[in-house]
């Protein structure tokens, strides 16, 4: 039953109680990172771990009641798989089976037609958590120097394994992190100050400051752009620039729902999990867990620079642990379309987050061609470089936000009816542009790049 704190806090917010309660789990990582720094740090490795592992599952309880024993038993299930299997193929391929057809099994009985926030949205997060540890478990011999840093050097014991799924500072959405880094944490190694806290404060805050203000955008624009809109009668009768416009500024605006919850990671850098050591010139870094790079998020026009910049520490996760094991298929785009689709099976059953993935394969692999035309071109490099840019630039952003929101769309309308309505409505226009930029590149290509040997020629 709700509190009735909660549904007067919800109600005056203008938004449901699953979500406040989720902001203000959010939020109440950074007492728990002060509480560690104080009491916890440099303490012994089994204090640390039962602090986060009661620290996380009252924020389980907080947000989903009982129901945070899905995530206890394939927490118990992953470390027993490792203890009775060791670091071996088998004891990976069981994690990845057993794992994901949990997380399956739960979409499929828990699934709406709406964005809901019930105990499955955490679940992809310790998903890949805890495939990710059973795979780096694994690594014993002839490593890379990536792999080097975060192999594990012997099976967990469960009171580690229970620490590193419900740290506070990224039990609920994230970001992805190794139990390599947790275990530095957990030693006190991920400091700028050896043998003190890290001094984070003020970078924490300056993150926690920045979220808050992608929040105050979502919260504030979201009412006037909602989702519900799309489906409604007046949508269809507004002009065609109306519809595009409306759907590239909900777009926008929708986005920093997640920007927001990925922004306040300060958490991590409070309590040193996002210590990265110095750059060139010796400044201290504070991005290990940095899930957004937000003004290159603004201001790149390019879909590969947004994709870069946007829930960094997932994309790393699936590059690092599916797409570079799909290197035996010996064709990289094949290898892209399979890790895509990973991720939208990861994501959801819903057909929405199909079409969103295969629409991200299709626009990037277009922009790539599109990209190595222009670099090719003398002309096109000196329009690039010539005073025209900034305009070029705004048509590039308008194009670029345009569609991106296009593939947004299925991925939060979820369903074929709605995602489909919406698409018949613009007429289908994201894939008619990038096909038809696709049948004319060829010929592009041929009128604004010179052959091999024709400079010399003019030259001469």
């Amino acid at each position: 039953m709700a509190a009735p704190w909660m549904e007067k806090l919800s109600e005056s917010l203008g938004s449901s109680e699953p979500a406040v309660r989720l902001i203000l789990s959010v939020l109440i990582g950074y007492p728990f990172a002060l509480i560690y720094r104080k009491c916890f740090f440099r303490r012994p490795p089994c204090a640390v771990h039962l602090f986060h592992t009661l620290s996380g599952l009252a924020l389980a309880a907080f947000n989903f009641g009982s129901q945070l024993y899905h995530s206890a038993v394939c927490v118990v299930v992953q470390f027993l798989l490792l203890r009775l299997m060791g670091r071996t193929v088998t004891a990976v391929l069981s994690s990845f089976l057993f794992q994901m057809t949990y997380l399956l099994c739960g979409y499929y009985y828990t699934a709406t037609d709406q964005y809901d926030i019930k105990w499955t949205m955490p679940h992809c997060v310790l998903t890949l958590k805890l495939i990710g540890m059973s795979l780096l478990a694994s690594y014993t011999s002839q490593l890379s120097a990536e792999q080097q840093s975060s192999a594990l050097s012997a099976v967990p014991s469960l009171l580690e394994v229970c620490g590193f799924s419900y740290f506070y500072g990224g039990f609920l959405v994230g970001p992805q992190f190794t139990l390599r880094s947790y275990q530095r944490l957990v030693s006190g190694e991920l400091t700028d100050c050896p043998g003190q806290p890290p001094s984070s404060v003020l970078p924490a805050m300056k993150r926690f400051f920045l979220g808050l203000v992608c929040l105050t955008i979502f919260t504030v624009g979201g009412p006037y752009f909602p989702d519900s809109y799309f489906l409604t009668e007046e949508y269809e009768a507004q002009p065609f620039w109306f519809r595009c416009l409306y759907m590239l500024i909900w777009a926008k605006i929708t986005l920093y729902k997640y920007v927001s919850c990925w922004v306040i990671e300060g958490v991590c850098i409070l309590c040193g999990m996002g210590y990265n050591g110095k750059d060139e010139k010796g400044v201290h870094q504070w991005d290990a867990c940095a899930n957004m790079r937000v003004w290159h998020y603004e201001t790149t026009p390019l879909f590969t620079g947004t994709i870069a910049s946007f829930n960094i520490n997932t994309n790393a996760w699936v590059a690092r642990h599916v797409f570079k094991r799909l290197k035996f298929l010996g064709n990289k785009m094949a290898s892209q379309l399979l890790t895509l689709l990973f991720l939208a099976v990861w994501h959801g059953l819903h057909s929405g987050y199909l079409v969103c993935f295969s629409l991200e394969f299709i626009i990037v692999n277009v922009e790539r061609k599109v990209m190595a035309v222009v670099r090719d071109s003398p002309l096109l490099m000196r329009l690039a470089t010539s005073p025209l840019y900034p305009l070029i630039y705004g048509v590039q952003q308008l194009l670029h936000w345009l569609f991106m929101a296009y593939p947004l769309v299925p991925f939060c309308l979820f369903t074929y009816d709605k995602w489909l309505k919406v698409y018949s409505s613009v007429y289908f226009c994201g894939h008619v542009f990038f096909f038809t930029i696709y049948l004319i590149l060829p010929y592009l290509r041929k009128g604004l790049v010179p052959r091999k040997g024709e400079d010399v020629k003019k030259d001469a």
